[in-house]
């Protein structure tokens, strides 16, 4: 191996910015979380069964977020450490390419919006007929409903969709006509949850309801927040992006410090 570039004035300076160390143990420990998860709920001893849930598996977003920040803070840090210019280009380009798919759906969504309106309103649709199936689905859902004050994509009827909750006189379930727990207004004065009150709520008029539950869907009121937080957004994924530009720039600015070093030699 060469010898290492002695007093070169970007070694130091790209090491501590290539290897963060708490991005490199969030990247193992949400890795190390979606796995823990999957084993709990057998996926890893019978992979076949990640198909069988029909709604979205939160596990993902570790698994995903997680192995994204492992990869570049591998191949950051290794490469910077090692000045490796391999791993150096390769941590440009992955970064590129996350930037560029962000950029994309930015303009998308922008440009499609309706279109991403109907996507959303499925994609929840989907997701309340698979909310008994996966504790970590209901679980996501329930924080969802009660953050935002929503029930159901447009409206709390959309519980229609889960056999446990829909209207129909084949349901034998004692949560029909119902909505979860996370569908009702709180009460600042109860410190426990009453996880039925939400039993018969749809069977209520329409003006009772507004009583007891939320009837305001989550996709209006996911926009609502979005237009109230719109300059908080903006700012945190212009953020994001010149953080992804500075350190594209800095990696290809270090290939190039490294591969003019070599050819002095």
């Amino acid at each position: 191996m060469p010898p290492r570039s002695d007093g070169s004035r970007y070694t130091h300076l790209s090491v501590v910015l290539f290897c963060p160390a708490p991005i490199n143990f969030l990247g193992i420990t949400f890795l190390g979380i979606g796995l823990w998860a999957w084993n709990e709920k057998g996926v890893l001893s019978n992979i076949s069964s990640i198909t069988d849930l029909g709604g979205f598996d939160p596990v993902w977003l570790f698994l995903v977020v997680g192995g994204v920040m492992f990869i570049l803070g591998f191949a950051g840090c290794i490469g910077a450490l090692r000045e490796n210019t391999f791993l150096l280009k390769f941590f440009s380009v992955f970064l590129g390419i996350i930037f560029f798919l962000e950029l994309t759906a930015g303009v998308l969504a922008f440009v499609f919006k309706d279109w991403i309106k109907d996507q959303l309103y499925f994609f929840i649709n989907n997701n309340i007929r698979a909310y008994r199936d996966d504790i970590d689905l209901q679980n996501l859902i329930d924080f969802t409903q009660e953050y935002w004050q929503c029930c159901g994509a447009f409206g709390a009827d959309d519980w229609n969709l889960n056999i446990y909750f829909n209207c129909t006189d084949s349901n034998a379930s004692r949560e029909r006509c119902g909505v979860p727990f996370s569908c009702c207004t709180k009460d600042p004065a109860e410190d426990v949850i009453n996880t039925q009150c939400g039993y018969d709520a749809r069977q209520k008029p329409e003006v009772d309801q507004q009583i007891v539950i939320y009837t305001k869907g989550c996709v209006p009121q996911f926009e609502k927040w979005l237009q109230d937080n719109l300059t908080i957004v903006a700012g945190i994924f212009i953020g994001i992006a010149l953080l992804q530009i500075f350190g594209i720039c800095l990696a290809q600015n270090l290939v190039s410090d490294i591969e003019a070093v070599r050819a002095s030699w």
